[in-house]
């Protein structure tokens, strides 16, 4: 099989393209053959190996897995002797936010960890949706689930073009959530179509001095601060930011002060996350967005592209084209 692997940490030029052994399934195993993955912005931390403690789960001073990738959209083709929980044939989707070496043809999971970690691509999805599905609406999902805001509140969600923001407007108007979104002027229309009721064009008006107040402020892309935003917040509201690490302090201290506060709350059930995302895939209440789409020869120009910050939504690695083993397109 054709996979991107490396050595080092780094930038994309430490990634090459392989041709390794396909995996063969042992008996508490399954292989799937991977038709769609994305490179996201946890796939670009962990190459580069930044923030350093992303180093703690991932290899200190080296990479512990070559091939890289976080998620996938794949059908199982064989299950060892002792699976009991997927079937070969099923279609399923997963993710792990330290790496499943998804960048690549084939895979091979332990039924322990894809009892975790992966799910049933519901019928409705294609591969590339599916796996559009996953990373930046599992964090999404798993914060909001756990907030649980209510119909009579209001959330402004910053950066809702992006693959967490994009999925936190969908997810907060199943809630019944008032949103208002902000985004540049180009992507308004978009934005209203994934159920924004007020879309702010950050080109034309600094978000930060906006009238209204809100009980939520979801800080999708991590490029403001609560000092910033504070203002914005009602009695009691609460900010929190994807660039959680930032925040961790402000996270111990403002609970203190019974008032506005930052949270920080770390993913905490991949499976029940994924289930819900799945769920309101079938019962219509969220769609993935789709940006650009790469074959596997080309991820490193997915990776600079995704680290460029300027993504919409998803990026998507198809693995329709079968690449050439040579180093990846620099």
């Amino acid at each position: 099989m054709i996979a991107a692997v490396r050595s080092k940490y780094g930038p994309p030029e430490v990634l090459t393209l392989s041709k390794l052994e396909t995996p063969t399934p042992e008996d508490q195993e399954l292989l799937i053959k991977i038709y769609a993955t994305t490179v996201n912005r946890t796939d670009c931390a962990i190459l580069w190996g930044k923030p350093f403690i992303m180093r703690f789960f991932t290899g200190l001073f080296k990479p512990r897995y070559a091939v890289t990738g976080t998620d996938f959209a794949g059908q199982v083709v064989k299950v060892g002797k002792s699976v009991k929980s997927f079937n070969s044939g099923e279609r399923v989707m997963g993710f792990n936010p330290i790496g499943c070496e998804s960048h690549a043809e084939y895979l091979v999971l332990p039924e322990s960890r894809a009892n975790k970690d992966t799910v049933i691509i519901p019928e409705t999805q294609s591969y590339e949706e599916a796996a559009a599905c996953l990373e930046g609406a599992f964090y999404a999902v798993d914060l909001i689930n756990r907030l649980k805001p209510g119909a009579q509140q209001s959330a402004l969600v910053n950066g809702a073009t992006g693959a967490i923001g994009s999925s936190m407007v969908q997810i907060l108007k199943s809630y019944g959530t008032y949103v208002a979104a902000v985004c540049g002027g180009e992507h308004m229309e978009l934005v209203r179509s994934l159920g924004a009721d007020r879309v702010i064009d950050y080109t034309a008006m600094d978000f930060t001095k906006d009238h209204l107040k809100y009980d939520y402020i979801f800080d999708a892309v991590g490029k403001s601060t609560f000092g910033k935003c504070k203002s914005l917040l009602k009695d009691r509201g609460i900010y929190t930011s994807s660039e959680g690490f930032q925040n961790l302090l402000l996270a111990l201290i403002t609970p203190l002060f019974m008032g506005k506060k930052v949270i920080f709350l770390p993913p905490k059930d991949l499976k029940a996350g994924l289930n819900s995302i799945k769920s309101l895939i079938e019962k219509g209440l969220f769609r993935p967005v789709i940006d650009k789409k790469y074959s596997l020869e080309k991820i490193a120009e997915a990776y600079r592209y995704v680290s460029a910050g300027q993504k919409i939504g998803n990026v998507i690695i198809a693995m329709e084209a079968q690449p050439t083993v040579d180093s990846i397109t620099t």
